[in-house]
């Protein structure tokens, strides 16, 4: 084999350096594929066969299948197809693919770690055989699977369809990555009585247990990994909170429900703004739904009324919350520790519960739907949207789409084509008044990706809310001049590696303005000399 060793000169070291180039994939020796074999026309197979299967859990299944046959090729019809492929690896095919893993199970993929390991966490770490090269994990406990409830083992699919996506949407090489799925019980009967289930066939952990469980698990996990980065996903609310607090500051860490599901919104948010003709601080917004990802895009939206002049308590006033109780207010009996920094202090009524009337009361001029209650923005919610303001901000959030608390065709017509719209599962485009309108979609792909590969990149210590801010930022900014004129919400998915080493990029100017960055040699470069080693950095498949 010849080895191609190009020089290059390091503007963050001041040298030149010779890089490997990358040598082209090589077939195995002849006889063992048939003679007119070609890799392009084999790219062309794999998409007919994925086409070719009736239902989307199959397709999903098939990809799976692939990827463990083929990664290059399962990579390069995911780059070559990304509107069509990222639906089948993630939202909302994944949920279905989360609900069956265990029927479905062909193959193990990633980590499993029980509460039956404690004590011993670390050694079944090193048992990872990509021990050297991990650079980014996904950690779920299956306790809160998308809008799914409690699937237990069941969610490790979330963390496999994520790293994928890291993969594809961020250039993250297919070795570095590494998901965990925590076995800590399940409240799930159905599961617990299901012969085919793949967890421990108990309920959760008591909560000493399940704390003293995960500070062993974080703690091992920095030891055996020292360069990993940690993305906690889908734990439930209170869980998700708390870890987050607790192993932020000690550990390279983030939760994407609660910070990156804000990023994304708040990104989002910027667009639709930008569209309204309405000042920052006119800007009024009401939140169905107050579960971490709630709260969490509550908090993230701060920073849209900051960034524009205003104080955080300023900003505060501007948001309220609803949950299955109605007005989070503060005379309201029982209210979650984590909802009581937006809990109303000018509303002193009685229980307010009804979704129309709150609408009434606060006249928002944004909506965010994170209730996992299908139908929630009724026809009647809509319109009254549309009355009190010219260009509604309507985001329906929650996944997958069958708990979508409207579509965009219900949105489009009951607001007479007026809506700003963003879901969080994908719907189709929709002719309406003689033209096509196409929906935004608040997918966490665009943040994750881009956020994991700056972090990695610039070796943070952790990862700041600076840092997760200047994801969201990077993201409305990233809207090319058709997209803006066509009044998307989000830049296509197709842009996806573009997207993302923008946002790696301000996401490692902001680590480094946080003083958290270990690289510190990438400061000496320009902005557009950084973007430039990003890019250099994003693997591709041959």
């Amino acid at each position: 084999m010849t080895i191609v060793l190009t020089p290059y000169w390091s503007a963050a070291d001041g040298v030149q350096k010779l890089k490997l180039e990358a040598q082209p994939k090589s077939l195995p020796p002849q006889g063992l594929l048939p003679p007119a074999f070609s890799p392009a026309v084999h790219l062309q197979r794999a998409l007919l066969q994925l086409r070719s299967k009736t239902s989307n859990i199959e397709k999903n299944i098939f990809l799976s299948q692939l990827k463990h046959a083929d990664v290059d090729t399962f990579y390069r019809l995911c780059l070559a197809n990304m509107s069509e492929i990222t639906p089948l690896i993630y939202t909302p095919t994944i949920g279905d693919a989360c609900l069956q893993y265990s029927s479905n199970f062909r193959r193990p993929e990633g980590l499993f770690i029980s509460i039956n390991d404690k004590g011993k966490i670390g050694t079944i770490l090193r048992n990872w055989p990509g021990q050297d090269e991990a650079r980014i994990s996904v950690v779920t406990d299956g306790s809160r699977i998308l809008g799914l409830g409690d699937l237990g083992v069941n969610g490790m699919p979330i963390a496999i369809g994520k790293l994928s996506l890291y993969v594809a949407g961020a250039g993250i090489r297919p070795s570095s990555t590494l998901p965990i799925a925590l076995d800590l019980g399940t409240n799930n009967q159905a599961f617990l009585e299901d012969p085919l289930y793949l967890g421990l066939r108990q309920k959760r952990a008591s909560q000493a247990e399940y704390d003293e469980f995960m500070e062993e698990f974080m703690t091992e996990m920095s030891t055996v990994f020292p360069k990993l980065l940690v993305q906690f996903e889908d734990f439930s609310t209170d869980h998700a909170f708390d870890y987050l607090a607790r192993f932020r500051g000690r550990f390279r860490t983030f939760n994407d429900d609660i910070q990156g599901t804000g990023a994304v919104v708040l990104a989002g948010l910027v667009s639709a703004a930008r569209l309204a003709p309405l000042q920052a601080r006119d800007h009024r917004i009401l939140f169905h739904g107050a579960g971490s990802a709630g709260v969490g895009v509550a908090a993230q939206l701060l920073s849209f009324f900051t960034l524009n002049g205003l104080s955080e308590q300023e900003a505060r006033d501007r948001i309220w919350l609803v949950d299955s109780r109605g007005l989070i207010y503060s005379g309201r009996e029982n209210v979650a520790e984590y909802k009581k920094p937006f809990a109303r202090k000018d509303y002193s009524g009685p229980p307010m519960t009804d979704l129309l009337d709150i609408i009434r009361y606060v006249k928002p001029t944004a909506l965010m739907g994170l209730s996992t209650i299908k139908g929630a923005f009724t026809e009647a919610v809509i319109r009254r949207m549309a009355s009190q303001t010219p260009r509604p901000i309507i985001f329906p959030l929650s996944n997958p789409v069958t708990l979508s608390e409207c579509t965009f065709s219900e949105a489009l017509r009951a607001s007479g084509g007026s809506v700003l719209f963003a879901s969080g599962s994908p719907f189709p485009s929709e002719n309406f008044g003689g033209r096509m309108w196409e929906p935004g979609q608040g997918n966490n792909m665009y943040i994750f990706p881009g956020l994991g590969l700056g972090s990695i990149l610039c070796r943070a210590s952790s990862v700041t809310d600076s840092m997760v801010e200047a994801a969201a930022i990077g993201l409305a900014d990233s809207l090319s001049v058709d997209e803006r004129a066509l009044e998307l919400i989000y830049p296509r998915i197709e842009r996806i590696r573009e997207i993302s080493a923008h946002i790696a990029a301000r996401v490692i100017r902001a680590a480094q303005a946080a003083n958290v960055d270990g690289a510190t040699e990438l400061r000496k470069l320009t902005d557009e000399q950084l973007l430039e080693f990003v890019q250099k950095k994003m693997w591709s498949p041959r």
